[in-house]
């Protein structure tokens, strides 16, 4: 089988930094913890990868669309087809005081956002401070091992999929055409999180198909027994 732009795919991965074989992600909460990389805010499960919506980065897309259901490989990937090379014009000096009129004391690893892009803060010395807005990758090649889960064809199961990347879980969801509804219960927490996320899957489920012209949310709201008793 061989992938096409525009399709659904679901996999499981691992990659590494090859210059010291370090594991920097994967979807395996046993490797991650074995590896000393586990996050507990993280989800590790499988990924939906849309291919053709840079989704992924290039050396991943192109072997995903050469492999088969079920296939696994392992491959190498140049920084060209990964996260770029570095670009030195992306560090930046700047002034502690800089930092300080906005009350934000810098370390080393410190993650910024400086003008709407995402930095890291590198050094701190003599009243400087070294800021490196390159991806944490750039650079470096690096070694991928991927298996191909499933392809998803069934409208349902994309919007379902799309819904997964923002740790959601409908109900249901019942397509008409052109037009989707889809039912979030009681079951969810409605809290802001669930209000951000459900705008991005919104969002991102018409950006990945353009064949669907209206999306349609229910939602269920109900009292908690603490707040019964307190009534």
């Amino acid at each position: 089988m061989v992938f096409n732009d525009g399709d659904f795919v679901k996999v499981d991965y691992s990659a590494w930094r090859i210059a010291d074989n370090k594991l920097i992600y994967t979807t395996s909460k046993k490797m991650a913890q074995d590896n000393g990389i586990y996050d507990e805010e993280g989800r590790y499960v499988p990924q939906l990868i849309v291919l053709g919506r840079r989704h992924a980065i290039k050396g991943v897309e192109d072997a995903i669309k050469a492999m088969s259901v079920n296939e696994v490989k392992k491959f190498e990937i140049e920084p060209k087809d990964a996260f770029g090379e570095r670009d030195q014009a992306l560090v930046k000096v700047m002034p502690i005081a800089d930092f300080r009129r906005r009350e934000i004391d810098p370390y080393p690893g410190m993650q910024l956002d400086i003008d709407g892009t995402p930095a890291m803060v590198k050094s701190v010395n003599s009243g400087r401070v070294t800021v490196d807005a390159n991806h944490p990758f750039a650079g470096e090649r690096l070694l991928y091992e991927i298996k191909v889960l499933a392809k998803l064809d069934k409208d349902e199961d994309k919007i379902k999929a799309v819904a997964e990347m923002y740790a959601l879980s409908p109900d249901s969801v019942t397509v008409d055409g052109d037009k989707v509804r889809v039912s979030f219960g009681e079951k969810i927490k409605k809290d802001s999180k669930y209000l951000i996320n459900k705008n991005d899957f919104v969002t991102m489920t018409m950006s990945y198909m353009d064949k669907i012209a209206k999306i349609t949310v229910e939602e269920d709201y109900v009292r908690s027994k603490e707040e019964e008793k307190k009534e």
